[in-house]
């Protein structure tokens, strides 16, 4: 078969902008700088008619001219000349055999459109850098530094003058592997654990031995997909076994308690029902209907909202494959938020998308472990991920965050979620419910199944280390997703199809597995499951964890109209098999069995340990008061809020943020950049959910690692209090705000290679004990959640574990959009007031990390205090009294405060000092449970009132400004004052051109 070149590039009297981009790159990472530098986009075609006629030169040639913009490009069928370079070298960077190559995918669909036929055959792309000025050697090194993942992508080097290049990747084997038995019934527990190891099944001794166990039973060895399709299931990504196993945990008295219920069941699960309990209490819910429409079991957790529509709200974490690949790993991370989201019931429209990162400093200089990638390259690649997977299916953003730390080099945290609007009812039946009826038609539809994904939710489940899997990295095809959507919503409002849930974690096995459990059986054949190339392994299909598919139980009746609809939406879709009561997960490869496990065995089997936690607080001496204030003091308030504010966890985002899309839909209302100049991050975001109508969601977060430091109890609730506040500020009814927890967290085991494993624990029960009380004290239910609990990485001998995070995401609802708050102060002579106490509290604040000081007085909060505090608040708000508000929080009252003066063109004269602390204590506490808030003069009383009963006091007033907005501090003789271009200046220079 002929294959055919394409190279296309920008007109040579036209900025290139990847060269410009690309050569800047260069500079700050590698000090490198070529003379000239141009790019262009280079295609194989390896295709030919359905007929298996190839094309002709001329249908080439009209190929090539879809292909090119005329304006802007030119092209050519084989090569452009070489540019009249001195010394020129060509870098070519593809993709390797088999990865998604969504441009290609793109390009081949239209080259069937161009043509007007079917076409058959393989498309390839790659980007070719032509480079003058440099050697080989600086080219290779740019290659390997940062222009190449070799996990992903393949390189060559060529100097100038080029030679035709007709080679193209080739990916499987004509020959279909057969299925395996595993010997595992004689095996000792030496080969069991080296089994679990060489095949990446992160399986415990006592899992393997439960496994041999079952088979010996039934006097046969297992199936290597059987074996394969348990350790999905059983992995800790799936099963979450930490927070199912019973815990004994002992304190720093040495007092034990056992948790023989587990964590999820006794601190999760536990404080949605006793929140439940108490709203039915008080009569809370309207006419009796409860808040939670399904929490726990879908895909993502379900509140009610209006009469027609319900909110589902997911937030799922994807570590360990960005570790490996940033740009991969960080797409299918949101693309497969979004299959959750949209997954969930039979199907909900998706609204908005969130994403957090806690990385390394992007500044790191010095050596890394081999085998890690510097911070900023991560932070390049997981932005880079994260942008193209969101926008190219026209979902906009809310909300987004960076935290660095060094600690999370060795795994990154990628948090993304998403909103989705689910309609009450659909066909009759409400949208919520999954009444999948054995005989039903298992259809799996979307993309094909690769060898990308294999091992991945096992892969998840243990340290990053030297044997890591290459391919649990996948790349998501955004495109292709939303076109699977579209043609699912479709279907959901014609009733086509009963229930659904996406492929993720464990592809079939768990996708299947799952759904099998409503109807106690299921049987598919892999043979009739769309593959990228040939030669997989049945396992490998089973388990593979490509993106862009869904599985759905269609009924019979529906079958014929369900496929037709599919193939008109250019969807593909293939029936595997049935849905059955045998109560065994039945799967075959043609005529060959491959799996036949029961489903009690497959999702009940697993056994469960008790684990021990003993809690050991950190024995470190404290920097005292007095030594902190001097420290502030000796380089001055203002020159210390200027240095906060341009620290990375501070600084602003929006250089990257502005990549992110948060207009499409155009249902935005409070947007995540505020201010008169729009360049102040949100207190929180508000976004009407369906056109034409006033409600309103509302979202916030609270994210506190280093409060765990000191104290995971501490952080707990820190991070419920921040997302609250955060979610009341904008607008959120009180009574109707839910809340998602995800807990990232270093290996809580202890063992030989882990030896404070036991204190990472006590540390996970301390802050699940913080979630319920504060959950529970502010009637904020949990409605879903995620955990990651192997978030460490051992390269080269260094073990690096990431501090215990967990984010807390709050979703909020309001019922009219134009009572939505911002933070920016409204008028000249509007008081400002500050709720709350403010105490000298500094453990783990940002102030101490700048001045590389160690506080053991960590935040406290007293969440039945502050939900007291909170309703009062709430209650002026609904007034219409509070006309501005923002939450105290990183950086203490400083950042509050510094936000505030950007955001408006007025000044700000604070005149008293919260709390009786020290000016230089004063306005960089952390204490929780506080919100600065702005009222006209006339409602000073009001707010008084507010502030005597609940803590806090008036902070001074908003004044005019000739200066375009400044900060005055006036306490005592210490006052001064700090311009808002100054603040700004330090804010936007923080991670400016990182």
């Amino acid at each position: 078969m002929a294959i055919h070149r394409l190279e296309i590039e920008t007109r040579p009297d036209l900025t290139d902008a990847l060269a410009t981009r690309t050569c800047a790159r260069l500079d700050a990472w590698l000090q490198v700088a070529p003379t000239q530098l141009r790019t262009r986009r280079v295609f194989h075609l390896d295709v030919r008619g359905e007929d298996g006629v190839e094309l002709s030169a001329g249908e080439i040639q009209e190929v090539l001219e879809a292909l090119v913009d005329p304006v802007a490009e030119v092209g050519s069928v084989g090569m452009l000349p070489d540019p009249n370079f001195d010394a020129g070298v060509a870098l070519a960077v593809g993709f390797r055999p088999g990865v998604t190559d969504t441009v290609a995918a793109t390009v081949r669909v239209a080259i069937a459109d161009t043509l007007g036929r079917v076409i058959a055959g393989r498309v390839y792309s790659s980007t070719l850098y032509l480079f003058d000025g440099l050697t080989e050697a600086q080219v290779q090194h740019a290659a390997d530094k940062l222009l190449h993942n070799p996990l992903i992508e393949r390189a060559s080097i060529s100097a100038f003058p080029r030679a035709l290049d007709l080679d193209v990747p080739s990916a499987g084997s004509p020959s279909t592997p057969a299925v395996e038995r595993v010997a595992l019934r004689d095996a000792e527990d030496e080969a069991l654990m080296r089994l679990s190891k060489d095949g990446m099944l992160a399986l415990s001794l006592e899992e393997m031995r439960a496994i041999q166990s079952h088979f010996s039973t039934l006097d046969r060895d297992p199936n290597d997909a059987e074996l394969e399709c348990l350790a999905q299931t059983w992995s800790e990504h799936c099963k979450h076994k930490i927070f199912a196993s019973s815990i004994s945990y002992q304190d720093p008295e040495g007092t034990r308690t056992r948790l023989d219920e587990g964590l999820f069941k006794t601190y999760v699960r536990g404080a949605t029902e006793a929140v439940e309990r108490d709203r039915a209490e008080a009569g809370i819910d309207d006419e009796g209907a409860s808040f939670l429409v399904s929490v726990f079991h879908d895909n993502a957790g379900v509140v009610r909202f209006t009469e027609e529509d319900h909110l589902a709200y997911k937030v799922e974490t994807h570590n360990s494959p960005s570790a490996l690949d940033p740009y991969g790993g960080a797409m299918t991370g949101i693309v497969g938020v979004n299959r959750d989201s949209f997954g969930t019931g039979r199907g909900a429209d998706l609204l908005t998308n969130v994403w957090g990162y806690c990385l390394g400093d992007p500044r790191h200089e010095g050596a890394l472990p081999k085998g890690l990638m510097h911070p900023r390259r991560i932070r390049d690649g997981v932005h880079a991920g994260v942008i193209d997977g969101g926008n190219h299916s026209g979902v906009p953003y809310s909300r987004g965050f960076e935290l660095f730390d060094d600690r999370y080099a060795g795994k990154p945290l990628v948090y993304c979620g998403t909103v989705s609007v689910m309609p009450a009812v659909c066909a009759g039946v409400p949208t919520h419910e999954k009444p999948v009826s054995v005989g039903d038609a298992i259809v799996m539809l979307g993309g094909r199944i690769g060898k990308d994904g294999i091992h991945g939710a096992t892969f998840s489940s243990v340290e990053l280390d030297e044997d890591s899997p290459v391919q649990a990295v996948q790349i998501g095809d955004p495109i292709t997703q939303r076109m699977m959507f579209d043609m699912l919503a479709e279907a959901r409002d014609r009733g086509l199809y009963s229930g659904m849930t996406d492929n993720g974690a464990g592809g079939l096995s768990s996708s299947v597995g799952e759904m099998a459990e409503f109807t106690n059986g299921a049987r598919i054949d892999l043979a009739k499951a769309p593959v990228k190339y040939p030669g997989l392994a049945p396992w490998e299909i089973l388990i593979s964890e490509a993106q862009e598919r869904m599985t759905v139980a269609v009924p019979l009746e529906h079958l014929d109209t369900f496929m037709a609809l599919a193939e008109r939406r250019e969807v593909e879709a293939s029936v595997l098999g049935e849905f059955t009561d045998t109560g065994r997960f039945e799967v075959c490869y043609g005529d060959a069995m491959v799996c036949d496990l029961e489903l009690e065995f497959l999702h009940e089997g697993v056994p469960l340990p008790t684990l021990q936690a003993r809690w050991s607080p950190p024995a470190r001496e404290s920097t005292d008061q007095a030594t902190l204030a001097a420290l502030v003091s000796e380089q001055g308030i203002a020159a210390t809020m200027g240095r906060l504010m341009a620290r990375p966890s501070i600084a602003s985002q929006e250089d990257r943020a502005r990549a992110y899309d948060h207009e499409v839909k155009g249902l935005s209302v409070i947007k995540p950049w505020c201010g008169h100049r729009s360049d102040v991050p949100s207190t929180a975001s508000v976004m009407r959910a369906r056109h034409g109508r006033s409600e309103g969601v509302v979202l916030g977060e609270g994210i506190h690692p280093f409060y765990s430091d000191i104290d995971a109890h501490a952080m707990g609730h820190a991070c419920v209090d921040e997302a609250l506040r955060r979610v009341l500020c904008a607008g959120a009814r009180i009574d109707r705000v839910s809340a998602l927890d995800n807990f990232c967290w270093p290996d809580p085991i202890e063992s030989d290679k882990n030896p404070d494993g036991a204190h990472k624990l006590a540390q996970l029960v301390r802050c699940c004990e913080a979630l319920y009380e504060s959950c529970v004290a502010h009637g904020v239910p949990l409605i879903s959640g995620k955990d990651s609990m192997k978030n460490d990485a051992y390269l080269d001998g260094v073990r690096i574990s990431i501090p215990p995070t967990l984010l807390v995401s709050v979703m909020g609802q309001m019922e009219d959009v134009g009572a939505a708050l911002s933070l920016e102060p409204r008028a000249e002579g509007d008081l400002v007031f500050v709720l709350g106490h403010t105490r000298a509290e500094f453990g783990g604040s940002e102030m101490c990390r700048m001045l590389d000081r160690w506080s053991d007085t960590v935040p406290r909060t007293d969440a039945r205090a502050c939900a007291a505090s909170y309703r009062a608040f709430a209650a002026l708000r609904d007034r219409g009294v509070v006309k501005s508000a923002h939450v105290v929080g990183r950086g203490g009252l400083a950042v509050a405060l510094g936000h505030m003066t950007m955001a408006s063109p007025f000044g700000i004269c604070v005149e008293r000092v919260p709390g009786g602390l020290e000016p230089p204590l004063a306005w960089f506490s952390e204490s929780t449970g506080r919100i600065v808030f702005t009222v006209s003069e006339s409602d000073a009383a009001e707010a008084a009132a507010l502030v005597d009963a609940h803590g806090g006091e008036c902070l001074g007033s908003v004044e005019g400004s000739e200066e375009g907005g400044h900060l005055r501090f006036l306490h005592d003789t210490d006052g001064f004052g700090v311009g808002a271009d100054a603040l700004r200046a330090s804010f936007k220079e923080g991670l400016h051109g990182l």
